[in-house]
């Protein structure tokens, strides 16, 4: 289970509903594994003199990785709560600064940059407006980066979906968002360009892939407070969720031995600037 922006009505506004939860979100959300940014770095040729825009910067976990490699880096973020977490996260760094906005609002100020980054936040953004408007903030020459985390699973090792359908299926009855995560083997095998539902209609060019294998291990408190931070469980009213999400605790500690993994694909996409 992934936050699928088709599960609601309204994808572009839903994302500001994490601003509700900015401290969890920053806890117990992944982040992304060192190779990636090292990925990053050796596709696009990004060095200290490099300016990077980072769209949707949330609490700055990404953030921090693009700081550590010494470009200077732009952040928007339209949630004011995630964006004033993200400059405390950042303080330490000279290079950074956040401004608050939604992308399709964003005065760039005639700024352009060598490389624009989305860290699990380009299916926020109004297509229809974020796609020129990366085009037009970028330097002839520089590069679009997704970065992205796809929830998966593995066969026959216990599952927290499966194991809480019945209590989904209780608290939250036929909501199509429930169900099993892709097996990790197969993602690989559908999942190629831009992603599923992205489409640059050619003003972006050939994109490169890579794939790294992630995992956190979570307890059934830890693993609840995860789902909340998730836009699937946010969306449902208070008093669905916290009952759901307490019985999914219960279930992890009875039958799961409190214990249960998170595996994700962290997932980079990286193209140039069509000319």
């Amino acid at each position: 289970m992934t936050d699928d922006p088709e599960t609601h009505p309204n994808p572009h506004h839903l994302g500001r509903v994490f601003n509700e939860v900015a401290e969890l979100y920053d806890r117990v959300r992944p982040g992304y594994p060192d190779e990636l940014f090292a990925d990053l770095v050796a596709v696009t040729g990004m060095d200290d003199d490099s300016s990077v825009l980072e769209v949707g910067c949330g609490t700055g976990q990404a953030t921090r990785s693009l700081a550590a490699l010494g470009c200077s880096v732009t952040a928007v973020e339209p949630g004011a709560d995630m964006a004033a977490l993200a400059r405390r996260r950042t303080a330490s760094f000279r290079n950074v600064e956040v401004e608050t906005s939604t992308f399709e609002e964003w005065d760039d100020r005639g700024r352009r940059f060598d490389v624009l980054v989305a860290a699990s936040s380009w299916h926020w953004v109004d297509p229809s407006v974020g796609w020129q408007h990366a085009h037009d903030v970028l330097r002839p020459g520089g590069w679009m980066a997704l970065l992205g985390n796809v929830v998966v699973r593995r066969p026959g090792e216990p599952e927290v979906y499966a194991e809480t359908a019945d209590l989904h299926e209780r608290f939250c009855p036929g909501n199509p968002g429930w169900g099993h995560p892709p097996l990790e083997d197969g993602v690989g095998l559908v999942d190629e360009g831009w992603g599923p539902d992205s489409d640059p209609g050619g003003l972006f060019g050939p994109t490169t892939v890579r794939r790294y294998p992630t995992v956190q291990w979570f307890d059934g408190d830890g693993f609840a407070d995860l789902l909340r931070s998730t836009s699937l469980y946010r969306r449902l009213d208070r008093d669905v969720r916290e009952p759901l999400l307490d019985a999914v605790a219960e279930r992890i500690r009875t039958r799961m031995g409190d214990r249960v993994p998170r595996r994700c694909l962290s997932v980079l996409r990286v193209g140039q600037r069509a000319e």
